[in-house]
């Protein structure tokens, strides 16, 4: 498979760490975008945290690693989506990434909005079909349709259900939602961590181990950077106030490792970069690197 150089590729590393049969990492840049309903701009979002990964450091301090060089990743071409929408797009990424998984590669999917995750969510489920979700994000996505489409970004949530048992959905720091999502998730068990009860102090004060507790042994991640608060993470296309900062969100996954839980692939998407404004990428990139030490951490 085709891979990007080191003038493009995630962190900006040779090609001994980052052709495709030397690495277990593999990153797929998915830049679509087609429902926007506020803010645009997230098809631009995997090209800019490739190139804000530059600047991220090989080395993590709290696993004393250079993981990029222990493991390798290689970063693919990103996907064309040209005349290719809903079902179609959706049926790419997952024929891309149950490639990717029969390679045995640890898939790393970039987004783009949201609406993406809903296929490698289904391509780790053939593989992991114990797996609980863990989604991060302002809004459930739990609407059954939204601007006249089933495949909105408001939606992917809702089609991820009709492929698991919702009590395997963990979703935290919602803050935003219509009342038929929250009909939904009452009635289906979905495990919704909102922003407000948190803050209230309604799981108390380990929020983090209580969010953990309720997943499975096997963990796929999706991240919706509007999960984080605007102060951090302005650039995404509905920045919801009473968001989360980024070493409060670690906390999690250090609980989720201590537990004994294996992070098994995630996403990353919604980035929507802002010209002249480069911490939000650089957040995102670091979140990414950051993620996958605490997946490959022993």
């Amino acid at each position: 498979m085709k891979t990007l150089d080191i003038e493009s590729n995630f962190l900006a590393i040779d090609e001994e760490f980052s052709s495709f049969d030397k690495s277990k990492i593999v990153i797929l840049p998915c830049p679509y975008e087609h429902t926007v309903s506020y803010g645009a701009g997230a098809a631009q979002g995997p090209e800019e945290i490739l190139a804000a990964s530059a600047y991220v450091e090989f080395y993590d301090d709290e696993f004393d690693t250079e993981l990029c060089f222990e493991k390798g990743i290689a970063t693919l071409e990103p996907m064309n989506f040209e005349n290719k929408f809903d079902e179609d797009m959706l049926d790419e990424i997952e024929n891309k990434v149950d490639d990717l998984l029969a390679h045995h590669k640890f898939v790393v999917t970039l987004g783009g909005e949201h609406t993406i995750s809903t296929a490698p969510i289904k391509s780790h489920l053939k593989k992991y079909p114990k797996m609980s979700i863990l989604h991060f994000d302002a809004h459930s996505d739990l609407r059954d349709s939204y601007e006249d489409t089933k495949y909105s970004h408001a939606c992917f949530m809702a089609r991820v259900a009709e492929c698991i048992s919702p009590d395997r959905i963990t979703q935290v720091g919602i803050r935003a939602q219509c009342k038929d999502e929250s009909i939904f998730i009452k009635e289906n068990n979905v495990k919704t961590f909102y922003a407000s009860a948190i803050r209230r102090g309604l799981h108390g004060d380990n929020w983090q181990k209580s969010i953990v507790d309720t997943l499975g042994s096997e963990v796929y991640i999706t991240f919706d950077v509007d999960y984080f608060d605007p102060s951090i993470m302005p650039a995404t296309g509905t920045p919801e106030p009473d968001g989360f900062l980024y070493s409060e969100t670690l906390n999690i996954f250090r609980e989720l490792k201590k537990a004994g839980k294996r992070i098994v692939g995630f996403d990353v998407v919604e980035l929507a970069p802002m010209e002249g404004l480069h911490h939000p990428n650089l957040t995102t990139a670091r979140l990414v690197y950051k993620l996958l030490n605490f997946a490959f951490a022993k």
